[in-house]
Order: C-alpha cells, then sequence, then structure tokens
C-alpha cells in the first residue's frame, strides 16, 4: 500500500516520481517544473515526491492513495516514459474514481490522463484548483497538439 502524501500546499502541484532508473532525467524534470510560467509572472508552486516506496506504481494505485486529499484533482507522474521523453512528458491523471462519479459519461469526460510537459503543470493545476476548467478541457488540449501532449491553454 502506498502512503498518504502529506504537508502539500493545497496550492501546489503535486509531482510523484515513479521512475527511478535516472537520475539526469529526473533532475531535469525537477528544474523544469520549477520555472515561472504564465509568460513569466507566476512562480511555481510544486510539492516533489521523491521516495522509491512509489517505484512502478500504477496510475490506478497513485489515485487511490492520493484521493483522500479533497483539494486535490491532478497529480503528475514521473514515469518511465517522462523519464525517456524528449521532453520529459509526465503523465497528468485526474483524481477521480469511477466511485466518485454519477455515470460512466461523467467519469470518461472528466476523468482520465494525458501527457504534459512539464511547463503545462502549473497551467494544468492552477485552472483546475480554481474550477476555472475541468480535465476535459485539459485533453481537448492535448487532442489537438500534434504529437498529444498539453503544452499550455
Amino acid at each position: 500500500m502506498l502512503p498518504a502524501v502529506t504537508d502539500r500546499n493545497d496550492a501546489a502541484a503535486l509531482i510523484i516520481r515513479t521512475d527511478f532508473s535516472d537520475e539526469a532525467a529526473w533532475r531535469a524534470v525537477c528544474t523544469a517544473s520549477s520555472q515561472p510560467w504564465g509568460d513569466g509572472d507566476y512562480e511555481p508552486v510544486v510539492h516533489l515526491v521523491d521516495d522509491p516506496v512509489w517505484a512502478g506504481a500504477a496510475a490506478d494505485d497513485v489515485i487511490a492513495a492520493v484521493s483522500a486529499d479533497e483539494e486535490l484533482s491532478v497529480v503528475f507522474l514521473a514515469d518511465h516514459i517522462t523519464m525517456r521523453h524528449q521532453e520529459y512528458a509526465l503523465l497528468a491523471v485526474a483524481v477521480l474514481t469511477r466511485d466518485a462519479c454519477v455515470s460512466d459519461e461523467e467519469f470518461e469526460a472528466y476523468g482520465g490522463s494525458v501527457r504534459v510537459v512539464p511547463a503545462g503543470i502549473h497551467d494544468i493545476h492552477a485552472n483546475l484548483l480554481i474550477a476555472n476548467l475541468d480535465f476535459a478541457d485539459v485533453a481537448e488540449a492535448a487532442r489537438i497538439d500534434p504529437a498529444g501532449i498539453f503544452r499550455s491553454f
């Protein structure tokens, strides 16, 4: 069983490392996700989880571990694809379980996952945090990108 994530500032984007094969790639993810965003107007706020207990964790297991955090609507995973991707695209996963939805349609519209470049995590997190947009909007923005990766709104 995965541990709960504690002491996270509600405004912080949660990035969990699930692949420990490339330390340099992880450092690049950390650096890239810590850069100012929104045309450089906003300082990033991130909560990094770098604990081998999360090694190889599947998205569903991560959701189960973090779902008690009612303020969290998305978690970003630095997984095996992230560590090998040219742009270090993380997996953005909606923190939504089927049980929390009234229908399969609602779950499909507001759940799921997309790849996101580190510079895009703050755009996703901030918009979901203030309920300006929902995860379906994030997925649509990723679909528009030729590589299927969320970059920004």
